[in-house]
């Protein structure tokens, strides 16, 4: 039975590898820290320092004798899947880093690991540990807890995400990632750019803006002559990205003839400019996100089923607003203190009638339309703080909850919702999760609805 914590204890670590050397030389590096460092040449050995110690971190060589890095992996997550596992290897590739991340690998090291760099991954991973503890406790030391890369949230299912990002942000070459429109997938590939610390620039490329006939140009660019109009040479993003990350927005809406281009620019790392014989060779990491769904695309003939298998070596979901309720008040009064300053108005925050407005709205817009209400709250108010009237009229309309006059019980509505909770979590004997895969929402979206309808699971 896998077994769960939330605010870390003191810090212990297990070194599995079956080189006595490298043995030595980990555990040395690690000892300068304040961890308590536990050591074993074999697999077995090590996975019951495991379960004696129960350590917050496991660091192990991939292949040795006996078992696998991979098979020490799955036994550790099997037994707690709290426990951050860092697999190390001699020969190290992009699709095995992946692949082991996707198993539940916390990081992925290649031989010889550096001290410098072992250290700096084992301490950025004590400290997320240690804020994703405070903020699942309800006990966040300030916003800082709260924030990554510029996303801010306390739900779970957020928190996951950061988790993948901050795993995967060192090792991939492509990523896609999924999500409703203003829900937040800029901010995600920025995230991956600044966690890869890759020495280049962040190029974005938005394709749903962009004339079908230019698209070769803007990636690829041209030299001048190439076509009426090109009087100069033209660099493309693939080649002003070269050694950071090109961020493909919206690449469902990349045409068909483009698309098979962009596939061959990124397996073979080689582009060609529009009216030139000679090719040339970069280094990027690719990001790209839609709304759409691809497979959908894929069976229409709209999009390129070995162009979608390039990208997506690691998909990301960005989850709809709707999905993470606990996270709107966090949002809003951010959006407050951003736009208070921002217009120089001395807004205070919001109302608890305002809050439960927008508590209650669906948000078809996501998080860029809880923006862009709190910044025209913030414009038009006259109080200090923002009540229903400095909402959008619509949105107060279709967020009302039919009650009778002074009559503080539940619609008809509520009632058929609070009833389907109660059974959803009856079925799956007081499982959160079954129980939400049951309603067909998200966890948050369940552990919201039991919070207010009093309910226990």
């Amino acid at each position: 039975m896998a077994i769960t914590r939330s605010i870390p204890e003191a810090l212990s670590v297990v070194i599995i590898d079956d080189n006595q050397g490298s043995l030595e030389m980990l555990s040395a590096a690690l000892a300068h820290t304040e961890a308590t460092v536990y050591t074993a040449s074999r697999p077995a050995d090590g996975l019951a320092l495991v379960r004696k110690h129960h350590p917050r971190m496991v660091v192990t060589d991939l292949v040795m004798p006996e078992m696998s890095g991979l098979e020490v992996l799955q036994q550790v997550v099997n037994f707690d899947s709290s426990i951050d596992v860092i697999l190390m290897t001699a020969y190290y590739t992009t699709e095995t880093a992946v692949a082991a991340i996707r198993q539940g690998a916390a990081d992925y090291l290649q031989k010889p690991v550096k001290i410098a760099v072992l250290r700096a991954r084992v301490q950025a991973l004590i400290e997320s540990a240690n804020r994703r503890g405070r903020v699942q406790a309800g006990i966040p030391s300030g916003v800082q807890d709260l924030e990554f890369e510029g996303l801010l949230a306390k739900s779970d299912v957020m928190w996951d995400l950061f988790a993948m990002i901050q795993r995967i942000a060192p090792h991939y070459r492509s990523v896609l990632v999924h999500g409703p429109t203003g829900s937040g997938k800029d901010l995600v590939a920025t995230a991956l750019h600044n966690r890869s610390r890759v020495p280049g620039k962040f190029v974005v490329l938005n394709c749903s803006a962009v004339v079908e006939t230019l698209f070769e140009s803007e990636l690829f660019g041209h030299v001048r002559g190439a076509f009426t109009g090109a009087d100069r040479d033209k660099t493309g993003l693939f080649e002003l990205a070269s050694g950071g990350t090109l961020f493909l927005d919206e690449i469902g809406d990349m045409p068909l003839p483009t698309q098979a281009k962009l596939l061959r620019a990124i397996q073979n790392q080689e582009i060609l400019p529009v009216g030139s014989l000679t090719s040339r060779k970069v280094n990027v990491r690719i990001v790209a996100a839609t709304h759409r769904d691809l497979r959908a695309a894929i069976a229409d003939g709209k999009f390129r089923e070995d162009l979608y298998y390039r990208l997506s070596m690691v998909e990301l979901t960005v989850p709809a607003l709707k999905d993470r309720p606990g996270d709107i008040e966090l949002l809003a009064k951010h959006f407050v203190r951003k736009f208070s300053v921002e217009f120089s108005r001395p807004i205070e925050g919001l109302t608890q009638r305002a809050l439960l407005v927008l508590e209650r709205y669906s948000w078809p817009g996501n998080v860029r339309e809880l923006e862009h209400i709190i910044g025209r709250a913030c414009m038009l108010a006259d109080g200090p703080m923002l009540d229903v009237e400095d909402l959008p009229e619509n949105m107060v309309r279709t967020s009302a909850q039919p009650t009778d006059v002074g009559d503080a019980a539940p619609s008809r509505l509520q009632e058929q919702e609070r009833q389907l909770v109660m059974e959803a979590l009856r079925a799956a004997g007081g499982n959160q999760s079954e129980a939400a895969r049951r309603l067909g929402i998200g966890r948050d979206a369940l552990r919201y609805k039991i919070k207010r309808y009093e309910l226990t699971s």
